[in-house]
């Protein structure tokens, strides 16, 4: 059963996001990895042991605590998405443009 499991690490820089994913990334169970390093954080979502994930952090120089173990959020249902209609067919609006010639005005044009 998947986890979402939140781990709070010290996360200064651009190289350090990078080795907190390079080495949480070798383990296997992990269905999606965020990293936020405003907050100093590393959620991991997927069948893996928090314990695991902890040790390889530390094994890299981090340090690292557990913050919340749970169940994930279910997914947001995405709003359905409304595709642009035509600006017109040929099933409700009829167009007839007529062009000819009128020996009384040398000219007719009709538009219905």
């Amino acid at each position: 059963m998947a986890k979402k499991t939140v781990i709070k690490v010290n996360i200064y820089c651009q190289i350090c996001k990078s080795d907190v994913l390079k080495a949480v990334t070798k383990l296997t169970g992990i269905d999606e990895i965020f990293v936020d390093g405003e907050k100093g954080t590393l959620t991991v979502v997927g069948d893996v042991d928090p314990v695991c994930v902890i040790k390889k952090l530390r094994k890299i120089g981090k340090v690292a605590e557990i913050e919340t173990v749970g169940p994930p959020k279910p997914p947001e249902p995405k709003p359905p998405v409304i595709l642009p209609l035509p600006p017109c067919c040929k099933d409700c609006q009829y167009v007839a443009v007529g062009y000819g010639y009128s020996p009384y005005d040398n000219r007719i044009c009709s538009i219905l």
